[in-house]
């Protein structure tokens, strides 16, 4: 445990093969690489990719509504939130899921390493501020699981097993589900002990290619499946960090996750905070969407998740939003994907009433709709997730521009200029 005057970095691996560890006065650094978006190689939109990360948000997002009415009520519920029926693949992914649709450096995400049990257990897990439970796979018999990295709770001396078992559905027709647990988690030098989480015995198909062996959900527990607290409110609650903040940079380079604390040599000026309401999200409200330096949408809520890949709104606001960009057209009607002329992309920003936050070409632009295309997709796209009217979800095409500080005691959420 660390003392109350030490925050603690950690930086999340692209790679599981973590690159060196630094202890410098502040904590445990880890240095990061990039992390790749819907883009092929060839600079084309890789379109059935996209697909598949669409209908993974939308059911994971169903999950949490489900979570919600199970732990709380439908009072909870966004203003015209409703659980949607489960987002089902095309039938040609869900033969090629079998095939291992994408390979893993075009499939990476903002990863790092945690340790599980006794024996210090690895796992290489994805942070994600859009959920609340902390899952890996298990050792026993595990369906789907081939290339992950397994938790044997016999191995565990610390590893309690609990009552009832963890469930989630896919789009794909397959499942993440097992037991659970409690055992000693330690995220770099974090350490948690009795953590609740789950050792999958089934793992969906539409994880077959992901690098990450589980996912470490840091959204707030009203959204539990597990009905437990999550391994960073765990932490506080037993001293292990002396902040009940954490804050994430998503770039390309010094991408960290800082837990118990913001990390000042990160970002530049103050973080400009925004309270969140009591949906289970991290859900700031009266959002603006700036298109060349006009407000197009405004009044919005805005859910920050680090676990989805692009942005989300409302359909109507998606097609206003895009009427805005010259020369822009719908690409996708079905999954609500929207282009534009690639030799003069869009300025977009985002704003809570304060600084407006630019989203960089770069990380707006998917990719060609064809190779030698003049047309490139946007990074918004069109879809109803059930989250509530006026709710938009933005991903890490939003959160790659900015130093995002997630704070448990202010119920806030809060945007800096990246360094």
């Amino acid at each position: 445990m660390f003392c109350k005057a030490t925050l603690i970095s950690v930086a999340l691996a692209l790679i599981a093969a973590a690159n060196p560890i630094q202890v410098e006065e502040r904590g445990i650094r880890i240095a990061l690489q990039n992390r790749s978006t819907l883009m092929k190689p060839d600079g084309t939109f890789d379109h059935d990719k996209a697909i598949i990360q669409t209908v993974k948000a939308r059911n994971k997002h169903r999950q949490n509504l489900l979570n919600l009415e199970a732990n709380i009520g439908r009072e909870a519920f966004n203003p015209g939130a409703e659980i949607k029926p489960l987002a089902v693949l095309p039938d040609r992914l869900v033969k090629r899921q079998s095939e291992s649709l994408t390979d893993q450096e075009n499939d990476e995400e903002w990863t790092g390493a945690i340790t599980i049990g006794s024996n210090n257990q690895p796992f290489v897990i994805d942070f994600d501020t859009g959920s609340a439970d902390l899952w890996v796979p298990s050792s026993g018999s595990c369906s789907g699981c081939s290339g992950h990295n397994l938790y044997t709770a016999s191995a565990s001396s610390t590893s309690k097993k609990q009552s009832g078992t963890f469930e989630i559905q896919y789009g794909d027709g397959s499942t993440v589900s097992g037991p659970i647990y409690k055992d000693t988690v330690k995220v770099a030098g974090v350490t948690v002990s009795q953590q609740t989480f789950s050792a999958v015995t089934e793992l969906s198909s539409l994880f077959s290619g992901d690098p990450a062996d589980g996912i470490l959900g840091l959204a707030f527990s009203s959204i539990s499946n597990l009905g437990a607290s999550p391994f960073f409110n765990t932490a506080f609650s037993q001293g292990a960090v002396s902040s009940n903040v954490f804050a994430f940079k998503l770039a390309s380079s010094g991408s960290e996750l800082y837990l118990g604390g913001t990390d000042s040599s990160k970002y530049s000026g103050s973080i400009e905070y925004h309270d969140v309401t009591g949906s289970g999200f991290w859900q700031a409200t009266g959002a603006s969407a700036v298109v060349g330096g006009k407000t197009i949408v405004s009044d919005f809520d805005t859910i920050i998740d680090s676990g989805t890949t692009i942005m989300y709104g409302p359909p109507s606001a998606v097609k206003t939003f895009y009427a805005a960009i010259s020369g822009s057209k719908v690409y996708d009607s079905e999954n609500g994907y929207y282009s534009f002329p690639c030799n003069s992309p869009p300025t977009v920003a985002f704003t809570w009433g304060g600084k407006q936050y630019t989203v960089s070409t770069a990380n707006f632009n998917l990719g060609q709709t064809s190779s030698g295309s003049s047309s490139c997709v946007g990074a918004l796209a069109g879809q109803d997730l059930g989250l509530g009217d006026d709710v938009w979800l933005l991903g890490d095409s939003f959160m790659k521009n900015v130093y995002t500080a997630f704070d448990f005691d202010s119920n806030a959420v809060g945007f800096a200029t990246l360094a």
